[in-house]
């Protein structure tokens, strides 16, 4: 098992902001690790490929499963704080597709910092691309599935505010010390 106290997953719906408080951070100096989904999306597309969630979302998540699983892999000697932009429990449930083998093993011996930002649903600033395809209500839906499979693979869901990129970093940054011995 590696447990990387250091390690932060931002999760949530489509359009909650999670990139852009990524983006803003690494603007400031942190670590961070970009969305695993939206490149096997752009990958799949590019290549005429089925492994986007609209076309095979059980192909997709597989594909995303792998991905993450090397990311974390390859920065298991990673010592710094690192914030992610979802993590490898993302894939659990996700879509409506059952998790494989591969995934719960994931799941089960690679672990983060127990603390996971999960970014509620926020109207005033969602948005669709073609990326990103899910309407609000599924935004919504997927938040509430969030938190509930979050508690099943225990880890402790901690809410982002609704509030000013500022206020969101410093929101972050202060549960993130707050959550372990990592350093700054």
């Amino acid at each position: 098992m590696i447990e990387k106290p250091n390690f932060f997953v931002f999760t949530g719906g489509p359009g909650v902001g999670k990139t852009t408080l990524i983006r803003h951070l690494q603007a400031q100096g942190e670590l961070v690790v970009e969305e695993s989904a939206r490149a096997v999306i752009r990958e799949q597309a590019a290549s005429g490929g089925p492994g986007v969630p609209w076309i095979d979302a059980k192909a997709f998540c597989d594909l995303t499963t792998r991905r993450d699983i090397a990311i974390f892999d390859g920065m298991s000697g990673e010592t710094r704080r690192a914030f992610f932009d979802r993590g490898i429990f993302d894939s659990y449930r996700a879509n409506g597709v059952e998790p494989s083998a591969e995934l719960v093993e994931a799941i089960r011996t690679r672990r983060y910092n127990r603390r996971v930002f999960v970014f509620p649903p926020w109207r005033e600033i969602y948005e669709t691309d073609a990326e990103r395809k899910q309407d609000w209500a599924e935004a919504e839906r997927t938040f509430d599935k969030i938190l509930s499979v979050l508690q099943e693979i225990d880890y402790e869901p901690v809410v982002v505010p609704k509030t000013g990129l500022a206020e969101r970093a410093d929101f972050v940054r202060s549960a993130a010390l707050s959550a372990g011995p990592s350093p700054p």
